[in-house]
């Protein structure tokens, strides 16, 4: 694979894309505890700013104004350097995103297949918390899938979590990186 990354030189930022589920915001904390970056998770400070959670949101002010949001978290946070970045599974969606992404460092998108990220959306711990998968959370999973089958395609590269826990993830891009 491809990994785009220049050997024994680490990146300005590491940016982790991705559908929901497929261990983001793990894998940043685990690959920035190693590294010795700052772990953020945009849609962490999305709540933290606005003082309310995605759901509450999504719900009170639409879809729409939380990707306003998203994009300016997203802005700040790659403004510096040594950060891990995990985002939201559609911060990509905007093409201003994607663009400052690829400036701001390697982007490694995290996948999965259907059936492992309806096992991990499905939990207790998940549920209510995702306003995207409100309903029927198998069908809105496989339906997102579709509509985003190659939202992910411009990373620099792409592994699969469907069979790896975050520490072999996290473990596999610090043998890229070395």
């Amino acid at each position: 694979m491809d990994t785009r990354l220049e050997r024994g030189r680490r990146p300005r930022n590491i940016v982790l894309v991705g559908f929901m589920g497929t261990g983001k915001t793990t894998v940043a904390r685990l690959l920035a505890g190693r590294l010795g970056y700052a772990a953020v998770d945009t849609d962490e400070e999305i709540e933290r700013r606005a003082g309310k959670t995605i759901a509450e949101i999504f719900a009170s002010e639409g879809e729409a104004h939380f990707r306003d949001l998203e994009s300016r978290v997203l802005r700040e946070m790659l403004a510096g350097e040594g950060r891990v970045v995990a985002t939201g599974g559609g911060a990509v969606l905007r093409e201003e995103n994607r663009r400052l992404m690829l400036a701001s460092g390697w982007v490694v998108a995290l996948t999965a297949d259907a059936e492992t990220l309806i096992a991990r959306l499905a939990r207790p711990a998940e549920a209510g918390v995702r306003p995207l998968l409100a309903g029927d959370a198998e069908k809105r999973v496989r339906s997102l899938l579709e509509e985003r089958r190659h939202a992910y395609d411009f990373a620099h590269c792409m592994i699969d979590t469907s069979r790896r826990t975050p520490e072999e993830v996290a473990g596999l891009m610090m043998r890229w990186i070395s």
